[in-house]
């Protein structure tokens, strides 16, 4: 009968730690930009989803069907083997002189989560009386101020919960981008299992800190929604 001898200091000490922290610095960074990009992609679509232009709304509607609708792996292997297909040759000459494979898994994650966010945003705003827009209307205000300075506020402040649930989802699918070659954190605890064979240390670590992440991610929403939005009731 095989026993397992568990070896911790593998993944809490020397170069294998390193690489783990590397790898946490490049997770936190890939979630941090996809997230910022993403909230703000999602507030876009969803004010071009409820707009009475037709063909606006129309763009809309088949970005988040679309892209709601195929698999996040899908959308990250297109961007990073089909973007110079259907980028400018200035945009791909610019891409191929910084961290593509980084610039292909944010572009992935953002178009991705923020469909997902536009939706949620989309039934917060629902769910604020139209005499509200109404009142706005008739005070001066145009549909887009309307919707910046009225329902926006309060539409986000109702959409708190989930979008705490597509934050977290967007930090737990950055682990996808391993497969273009993206050396965050699930990238890196593989290498350790690779040249260790330690693959439960390497990958307890890794479930800690996911763990670790969604806890610290829930804070500060929180936080930024009892201090901030509130404060703004």
């Amino acid at each position: 009968m095989l026993r397992y001898e568990f070896d911790w200091s593998v993944v809490t000490s020397g170069q294998y730690f390193d690489w783990l922290v590397s790898g946490l610095y490049l997770t936190i960074q890939l979630s941090a930009v996809s997230i910022v990009l993403a909230f703000a992609l999602g507030i876009l679509v969803a004010v071009m989803r409820m707009s009475s232009i037709k063909p606006v709304k129309w763009a809309a509607s088949g970005y988040l069907e679309f892209f709601r609708n195929t698999p996040l792996l899908v959308q990250i292997f297109f961007w990073y083997f089909g973007s110079y297909k259907i980028l400018p040759d200035a945009v791909n000459e610019w891409l191929n002189t910084t961290n593509f494979e980084f610039t292909a898994a944010v572009i992935a994650l953002t178009i991705y989560t923020s469909a997902f966010i536009a939706e949620d945003i989309r039934s917060g705003v629902m769910s604020i009386p139209k005499e509200q827009m109404e009142a706005a209307r008739s005070a001066g205000f145009s549909y887009l101020r309307s919707m910046q300075y009225i329902i926006l506020p309060q539409a986000i402040r109702i959409t708190i919960p989930p979008l705490i649930g597509q934050f977290l989802n967007l930090t737990k699918n950055s682990s996808l981008a391993m497969t273009i070659g993206v050396a965050e954190l699930t990238y890196q605890a593989r290498q350790i299992e690779a040249y260790t064979f330690k693959g439960f240390e390497a990958f307890t670590a890794a479930t800690l800190v996911y763990v670790a992440l969604s806890f610290v991610i829930t804070a500060i929403v929180t936080l930024y929604s009892k201090k901030v939005l509130h404060r703004a009731g």
